[in-house]
């Protein structure tokens, strides 16, 4: 049976949302993201695209790009709600859907053209979406997941695109390379080295010559240039880690400072861990110093998922890593190896007031928010916290710097 994607992106999701919420906000240049200078810009109205404003750029030069600009700083509750709100419009109409991060969706409606017309539907349910939530979406129809999303991005802004069986190179020959799903800034420079600009010469090219150039990841270039792609459309993965880091607004070498930080930090994600019924068997510290010099070290510890054996151990691994001569800028946790299961008591070492006192802890979190109890040692992190449960089946809140 031939196959019909569906591919839903919400336009500029962070912006649209700030702006549903505040009128006075739309057709103004926008900003949303880490407001100091060492923030990154995570979402970006199309007003300051003229200016040369992209997302994932350091907020500093985004400001220094277009001055006018309002700048939000923004909120992952806030956005995790609306986001719910179209994922749960989408669960209601469609067989089959993949929810790949906060604000782009992916549906397979392969057979729905017995009963009803593909595109007809998928326009109906776009229609659905901006009439209840009041949010801007455009979307990409084709016969797989990369050309319909390369359609989206076509159609954009809130607009949408089909593209027809059969012609999906004709479709894509005309577009930069830079449009592949896969073509980051360093593989566009280097085939812009070797004189490429137009995905129509890379399908021209033999495949072994994308191999030779860029090694595996060139066969899969090559494919997604032709509008081959076999990905199915994935319901649920699980999680295989969870970590968290902080960039400081001023490098620092205060010790004090940074154990607290790594103490609130392994205490949030051992909270998550409890929450999403998880243990982890590996530990890993990272640090970046202010000559952006990056270390990091981990560890295999027996599966856990309490305070009292993570901190330690994290502290540990610090301790390893640090210079006390250098200015340090970033720091984060990772726990990884990740399994199904409930915190294992140690016979010889916990007690049963221990054992009550974390149950306690997490029904406050539960119920009050994840910083309602916190390790006096950490309460200088007061922006440590978790909206939502990482382990609920959905991406991350935070969108990964990626150019909407």
């Amino acid at each position: 049976m031939q196959k019909t994607i569906l591919h839903l992106d919400l336009d500029t999701f962070f912006v649209s949302v700030e702006r549903l919420i505040n009128s006075e906000l739309k057709n103004k240049p926008l900003l949303v993201g880490g407001t100091s200078d060492r923030g990154v810009v995570a979402a970006c109205s199309y007003e300051t695209r003229g200016f040369g404003v992209h997302s994932g750029m350091p907020m500093k030069m985004a400001r220094e790009l277009c001055p006018e600009a309002v700048v939000i700083r923004g909120n992952a509750g806030t956005y995790s709600k609306h986001s719910d709100l179209v994922t749960d419009i989408i669960k209601e109409k469609v067989p089959v859907f993949e929810k790949s991060s906060i604000d782009e969706f992916y549906a397979d409606l392969s057979g729905m053209d017995r009963f009803f017309g593909c595109y007809q539907y998928a326009s109906e349910l776009r229609r659905s979406i901006m009439n209840e939530t009041g949010l801007p979406i455009s979307f990409g129809l084709s016969v797989n997941k990369v050309v319909s999303k390369v359609a989206t991005n076509e159609a954009k802004p809130n607009n949408q695109l089909k593209i027809d069986f059969g012609y999906e190179k004709r479709f894509l020959a005309p577009l930069s390379i830079k449009k592949i799903p896969m073509v980051g800034d360093k593989t566009y420079q280097t085939l812009r080295n070797l004189g490429l600009r137009q995905v129509k010469t890379i399908q021209e090219m033999p495949v072994d010559i994308m191999q030779r150039v860029l090694g595996a990841n060139g066969k899969v270039i090559w494919k997604r240039a032709n509008g081959v792609d076999n990905t199915p459309v994935i319901p649920f993965s699980d999680r295989k880690s969870i970590s968290t880091e902080r960039t400081f607004d001023r490098d620092t070498i205060d010790i004090v400072k940074l154990r607290g930080i790594l103490i609130a930090m392994t205490e949030n994600l051992a909270y998550q861990l409890r929450r999403g019924e998880k243990l982890t068997a590996c530990i890993a510290v990272k640090v970046r110093y202010s000559d952006f010099n990056t270390y990091s070290k981990q560890m295999r510890i027996p599966y856990t998922s309490a305070d009292h054996i993570l901190i330690p151990r994290i502290l540990e691994l610090f301790n390893i890593l640090y210079n006390k001569r250098m200015l340090v800028r970033l720091i984060g946790i990772r726990f990884s190896y990740l399994v199904p299961g409930n915190y294992q008591i140690n016979l010889f070492e916990d007690t049963e007031e221990a054992l009550n006192l974390y149950a306690a802890m997490d029904d406050l979190r539960k119920r009050f928010g994840d910083k309602s109890v916190i390790r006096a040692s950490g309460m200088g992190a007061k922006t440590i916290g978790r909206m939502v449960n990482p382990f609920n089946g959905q991406p991350p809140i935070v969108l990964a710097h990626r150019k909407q």
